[in-house]
């Protein structure tokens, strides 16, 4: 699940591995683009959150929806992937972005991905090699197979939001989540039902994920009992969500489902009861 930036440089030639760049802003959607175009891993392909692992916004299903499975598949293919590449992801915010390409590529059943542990930081940190040059198109032969039970919609929601078999965990910062300082959603607050485990907490201090048996205590204790696959992951919109299945898998648990709308969609209408903490 996770590969250092030592092993990385190992393969950097290997046909068999492909690197995607995942960089993103979400209050700047251009932003990730020219830091790719400004520097990356050398053969690393670009892909942008908002328009090639995002379908189209309606207004009612979120700011980050999934997009059409045989759209994405056609984008995946372009960078020669198959069953039996080797895909590492990419970023510079811990994974934060590229946690969304690793769970969609796991969703459409490749079992081959990997996040770079440390992302764009450590790599630059410890020296290693960058290009300006995008690489070139190749042809892969991935057929999208989606895992059924992956994700729940917002009917789901509504009805088990508060269902005591069932924790619905939301990955925003604690101040988003309690409603104190909503800076990117219309209506500040959270589901009701849900708890808080801020994506960042997977963390170490230097950028790279904290030790299996140490995520695995900490998701235990939050999880007080229920069963790991029981688990539903929310955020603002479906992408950092993916970084707490992310970090359960990596410790050993099953990852749960990730309600892919998030806060987003559910705020969207008026009408779903909105929580804030004082």
């Amino acid at each position: 699940m996770l590969v250092t930036a030592e092993e990385l440089a190992q393969h950097l030639d290997d046909p068999q591995w492909v690197v995607i760049d995942t960089r993103h802003d979400l209050m700047d959607a251009s932003k990730g683009r020219k830091a790719y175009e400004a520097g990356h891993i050398p053969g690393a392909y670009f892909m942008s959150v908002d328009h090639e692992l995002s379908g189209a916004k309606t207004g009612r299903t979120g700011r980050h929806p999934l997009p059409d499975v045989a759209d994405f598949a056609g984008r995946i293919n372009e960078r020669g992937i198959g069953p039996e590449t080797q895909v590492v992801v990419y970023d510079d915010m811990g994974g934060n972005f590229a946690v969304r390409l690793w769970w969609m590529l796991r969703w459409l059943g490749l079992g081959k991905v990997a996040l770079l542990d440390g992302g764009w930081p450590l790599w630059v940190r410890e020296a290693r090699p960058t290009s300006k040059s995008e690489p070139a198109p190749r042809k892969g032969s991935f057929v999208p197979k989606p895992r059924l039970g992956a994700t729940v919609d917002v009917h789901f929601v509504e009805r088990f939001r508060e269902d005591p078999t069932l924790r619905l965990i939301d990955a925003r910062a604690a101040e988003r989540f309690h409603g104190r300082n909503e800076t990117i959603d219309p209506v500040a607050g959270h589901i009701p039902g849900a708890i808080n485990r801020f994506w960042q907490k997977n963390l170490q201090a230097d950028g790279r994920f904290k030790a299996p048996e140490a995520l695995r205590k900490e998701f235990e204790e939050l999880l007080a009992g229920t069963e790991a696959a029981r688990a539903v992951h929310s955020c603002g919109s479906g992408v950092t969500a993916c970084h707490n299945i992310f970090a359960m898998e990596l410790a050993g648990l099953p990852g749960g489902r990730l309600y892919p709308g998030s806060w987003s969609e559910w705020c969207a209408d008026a009408s779903r009861p909105v929580a804030r903490d004082a």
